[in-house]
């Protein structure tokens, strides 16, 4: 990312929000670094130097500031265009790729392998986008969001280090003493208090405005599975599972510029994964102004733009469960496909323990392990679609990593449509969802050509839609979700059907 010191500079003059997460700004005199935001005193000129990244100051030697807290500012995709393989590698990186738990045991040339490079390519590309190596940017993350627990939480510092993902709470410890010169205690300003058994964790997460959160709830509540999703009150719930465990979420915007996320999980070093999830699900990294900037290039998308302005592509849980969903899904509607997905859900998936169960909220998506070796018969579907359904629970179970962000676009698709039963639509609707690609297009959806069909009534053959939709690029999934909210804002009802069998 390519940073204009003088333009930054007069970002933090005016505390200009539109640049918060998308630079920092590092006092020499101080040794600290801030959002361009920060009420603090504005430093001299020749005192600051400005950094793309968290982890590009933190590498640097500053510290984080105590006022502005860079902990809670957007996480803004600004590498986006810029290295779709950085972006890939932040995408693991966020799901735990570098701790030292995982399957890769923190290690970047098998994270660097993973995304088709080598590992000094890697670290290359991550200083030139971010200004800060895949460990540094790993360790920025940990800190940051230990830092965010301390203020926000009443966990005992051993929790937060075990949450935070910190391997022990002597790194923790060495890690806050080296950089803010004061154990982690010192930073908070109450006293921990014991959490009870199945108590939130309650943290902040923050966006950049605008944001159609009617829209996204609208989306989530038409899909929302019986037993695992809820939405009401404003309020998005479900169950979620990790690490063979289960508990819940519950996402509620607060002010105009964040949500809250409340977790219930017995085990906390799966936070930040939950945490990393809920911002996928919630298409947190995006930037409103930039994408709606390059749609609005198109009369017809520019007057939806205008109507929904924050529109967001909503992401997935879990890789399986929007897969599974996308298959029961082909030729129906998205309503009899929820229901179809309900009554999977009742047959195989696992009840939720106490204390973790809520009300509508009793069960835990099967996984693929448990679905493949499942006698699906008795699903009410075609048996071409139950049998596509097994083989891709089979995948799964077998590749666990198959629906990971590890390769470009063209190549996951194409991936996926060797897979039996899966075809164009299917596969990118997954990545748009899943793998979180701002490009994908299902270009054979029914219900995108409809929505530009003209004044007659004539609408766009696929071919067509794919022709016009390359000056939509990159942010071609942004467009499918304009034209598919266009049809619920006229009141056609939305549907999930595709021209021919996927």
């Amino acid at each position: 990312m390519d940073l204009d010191p003088d333009v930054c500079y007069r970002a933090i003059q005016t505390r200009d929000a539109r640049f918060d997460g998308r630079l920092f700004v590092a006092v020499r005199t101080t040794g600290i670094y801030c959002r361009p935001v920060c009420p603090a005193r504005t430093p001299l000129r020749q005192n600051v130097t400005f950094h793309a990244s968290a982890a590009s100051a933190q590498e640097a030697g500053y510290r984080a500031c105590l006022r502005c807290r860079p902990e809670t500012s957007p996480q803004l995709g600004a590498w986006n265009g810029a290295s779709n393989t950085v972006s890939r590698a932040l995408t693991l990186i966020e799901a735990g790729a570098l701790d030292s738990s995982s399957e890769d045991g923190g290690d970047v040339e098998t994270l660097a392998e993973r995304v088709g490079v080598g590992g000094r390519q890697l670290r290359r590309l991550f200083l030139q986008h971010l200004g800060a190596t895949p460990v540094g940017v790993a360790q920025t993350r940990r800190v940051l969001l230990a830092k965010q627990l301390i203020h926000e939480t009443d966990l005992p510092m051993g929790e937060v280090a075990l949450a935070a993902g910190f391997g022990s709470v002597r790194r923790f410890n060495e890690t806050f003493q080296q950089l803010y010169d004061r154990p982690p205690a010192a930073l908070r300003r109450r006293k921990a208090l014991p959490a009870p058994p199945g108590e939130a964790i309650s943290l902040t997460l923050r966006y950049r405005p605008p944001y159609d959160w009617d829209g996204m709830l609208a989306f989530l509540a038409l899909r929302a599975i019986p037993g695992v999703e809820w939405v009401a009150d404003n309020t998005y719930r479900r169950v979620i599972a990790l690490d063979g465990a289960a508990g819940t979420i519950a996402v509620t915007p607060i002010g105009g510029d964040r949500l809250s996320v409340a977790v219930r999980f017995p085990k906390p070093s799966a936070l930040p994964r939950i945490l990393a999830r809920v911002r996928g699900v919630f298409d947190l990294s995006a930037d409103p102004i930039g994408i709606g900037e390059a749609l609005s290039r198109d009369p017809d998308l520019a007057r939806m733009v205008l109507l929904r302005p924050g529109l967001r592509v909503p992401g997935a849980w879990d890789g399986f469960e929007l897969a599974v969903r996308a298959i029961l899904g082909q030729q129906i509607t998205v309503v009899q496909a929820r229901k179809l997905a309900g009554d999977l859900v009742a047959a195989h998936g696992e009840p939720l323990p106490e204390p973790w169960a809520e009300p509508g909220l009793t069960h835990a998506f099967p996984s693929a392990q448990r679905l493949a070796a499942a006698d699906l018969s008795s699903l009410k579907m075609p048996g071409a679609r139950i049998r596509c359904l097994s083989a891709m629970a089979e995948a799964i179970a077998r590749d666990p990593n198959l629906l990971s962000p590890t390769e470009d676009l063209p190549t996951m698709v194409a991936r996926l449509r060797a897979l039996p039963g899966i075809g164009e639509w299917t596969a990118q609707y997954i990545a748009m969802r899943q793998l979180r690609e701002p490009d994908a297009f299902p270009a054979a959806d029914v219900a995108l050509m409809r929505a530009l069909a003209d004044a007659d009534g004539v609408r766009p053959t696929a071919e067509q839609l794919l022709a016009r939709a390359e000056a939509w690029r990159p942010w071609r999934a942004y467009a499918a979700l304009h034209l598919w909210a266009s049809l619920a804002d006229e009141g056609a009802p939305p549907v999930r059907k595709v021209k021919r069998a996927a």
